[in-house]
């Protein structure tokens, strides 16, 4: 030991720690503060996918070449249902008629 004192119950962090630290940011650009936070959704990321489930209503962002996995392993089509596209949902991963969004 170099002459510390040794704090078992950590106390000491708690007040020792720096004040200032980097603001939590997804991506840089500029932030949605206020109203605009929360009717606005950010920009769509290249190369995702929104994969919408009818079963827990969970929309999850994918990439799109584990989309094609996904629709490779073992999918159906359907195209007079809302929920086209009958594959495994990312969020329960139980096989579910999902909704695929290309531009949202």
């Amino acid at each position: 030991m170099s002459g510390r004192r040794v704090d078992p119950t950590g106390k000491q962090a708690l007040f020792s720690a720096p004040v200032s630290s980097a603001p939590d940011r997804i991506r840089p650009g500029p932030r949605n503060e206020g109203r605009t936070a929360l009717f606005s959704t950010p920009p769509r990321q290249v190369g995702t996918v929104l994969i919408e489930c009818s079963s827990c209503r969970a929309r999850t962002r994918t990439s799109v070449i584990d989309l094609a996995l996904r629709l490779a392993t073992g999918s159906a089509w359907w195209p007079l249902r809302g929920y086209q596209h009958w594959l495994r949902c990312p969020a329960c991963a139980r096989r579910q008629w999902c909704r695929i969004g290309w531009r949202d």
